[in-house]
């Protein structure tokens, strides 16, 4: 579905269900260089048992419109607003990776609004290796393919997939390949920059679920369950085979585990 914000155009993936704002609502929120096709399995079956969904293209991916916003706090004030033109005058969020900063800064800013959050491959601070900084800005090859070898555990690197025949690297790749270059500079420059998650993670009150891959190797499962202490509610969910993208790697434990707070 599309929303007008500012004058410009917001894609929300609903899971392949007509919008319901009288439904529960769920915010899914993409992470760097991606969109929001990257939770379509869980957002097609949260969409279909009893929650209105919107899976956001932030600004400057997929179908929204540009620019990209260069930093965790302007995304967390936008998804804010997206929510409120969305007509979700309350809502739980769930992000991944750049989107989990995005979705941890929201609920701390958001206060009643949301109502419960869940920070997927999440930790405090997501700093960016200058040379993988200046090839994204560079617009080289390798900055993606770096991304992408890294995202994985190893059986999402070497197979073993539900779906026969789908690779998830080349897909994950062919992903990051086609979002907007400067987009991708932004949202690194924008995580390497972030450092208010303590701060901000003292003003939630609401349910917090950390799900983090045991494999992970951008963002270690041992740096997110040691900063879960800070949430006044918080519950820690570790997918021992996922890597970082583990809502792919393992779609059903995802689903599941993001069901138990949203």
């Amino acid at each position: 579905m599309d929303v007008s914000l500012g004058g410009k155009r917001v894609f929300a993936g609903t899971g392949g269900h007509a919008p319901d704002p009288a439904l529960p609502t769920i915010v899914l929120l993409h992470g760097a260089g991606m969109d929001h096709t990257v939770f379509a399995l869980q957002a097609r079956a949260l969409a279909h048992h009893g929650r209105n969904l919107l899976a956001f293209d932030l600004p400057g991916h997929g179908r929204s419109d540009g620019p990209a916003l260069d930093s965790i706090g302007a995304l967390a004030d936008w998804v804010l607003a997206a929510a409120a033109a969305a007509g979700a005058a309350r809502f739980r969020v769930a992000g991944h990776s750049m989107g989990a900063l995005v979705a941890l800064e929201t609920a701390a800013r958001g206060g009643e609004r949301v109502e419960a959050a869940a920070l997927l491959g999440f930790v405090p601070e997501m700093r960016v290796h200058p040379d993988l900084l200046a090839a994204a800005r560079a617009g080289a090859a390798d900055a993606v393919e770096l991304m992408t070898s890294w995202s994985f555990g190893a059986q999402g690197q070497l197979g073993g997939n539900r779906a026969p025949g789908l690779w998830l690297p080349g897909a994950a790749l062919r992903l990051l390949q086609r979002a907007d270059r400067a987009s991708l500079a932004g949202d690194l420059a924008a995580c390497d920059s972030y450092r208010d998650a303590a701060e901000s993670a003292g003003k939630i009150r609401c349910p917090v679920l950390l799900l983090l891959g045991g494999e992970d190797r951008m963002t270690p499962a041992s740096r997110g369950r040691a900063f879960a202490q800070r949430f006044a509610a918080p519950q820690v969910i570790v997918l021992p085979g996922a890597g970082h993208m583990m809502m792919l790697e393992d779609p059903v434990a995802s689903l599941v585990a993001l069901r138990s707070v949203l």
